[in-house]
């Protein structure tokens, strides 16, 4: 197997093969980030998934690697998720009557399992309020919830990738965790109370 370091190297010289190599290193944890912090907007999230990319292609030359790729790649996304939600804030509020399905919706994960109609109604109620908390957790907060909860990173390279201190993301990542606690309470102690 061809290293990380090797594949770098040859990508920096040119070889889209190479590229391709570190990108499906990557790409599914890049995916899972944009989709988690760009919840509720599967648009933007293949936008930032395909701009993280694009951009680690155009900025390969200048990767001094200081730290790992890993961490730069997911700095890359952090940067791309936080200016798409600043330009999104600025822009004028439109509800959309007809969400269109996402392709990876709750229907494949039952389709060994089998489930009857209110399994995945029940299923489905639960992705919606599980994406419904995280769209409404502030970005800062969404962004260290997402690295630290869904990918697994420590807070040492949570804190790198955002560029914050460490305390600064164990009090982001706590206050994240109770708005989502709030929310999920909210969300099923009462119902349509929650709303």
């Amino acid at each position: 197997m061809t290293s990380e370091k090797e594949l770098i190297e040859r990508s920096r010289n040119g070889d889209a093969g190479a590229f391709t190599g570190l990108i499906g290193r990557y790409e599914d944890r890049i995916f899972r980030l944009a989709k988690t912090v760009c919840a509720g907007l599967p648009a933007e999230a293949d936008d930032v998934y395909q701009e993280t990319f694009l951009t680690a292609y155009k900025k390969l030359g200048s990767f001094r690697g200081d730290s790992e790729l890993g961490t730069w790649l997911y700095r890359i996304a952090s940067n791309l998720c936080l200016m798409k939600h600043r330009k999104k804030k600025s822009e004028p509020f439109v509800p959309l009557l007809d969400r269109p399905h996402d392709h990876d919706g709750p229907a494949p994960e039952f389709r060994d399992w089998d489930p009857t109609p209110e399994e995945a109604a029940n299923k489905k109620e639960l992705v919606e309020k599980v994406g419904g908390a995280l769209a409404k957790l502030p970005m800062d907060y969404r962004l260290v919830v997402t690295l630290r909860d869904v990918e697994g990173l420590s807070a040492e390279e949570t804190a790198k990738i955002l560029k914050l201190s460490v305390a600064a993301v164990k009090s982001r990542l706590h206050r994240g965790r109770l708005f989502l606690r709030d929310q999920f309470e909210k969300a099923f102690a009462g119902g349509e109370a929650g709303r």
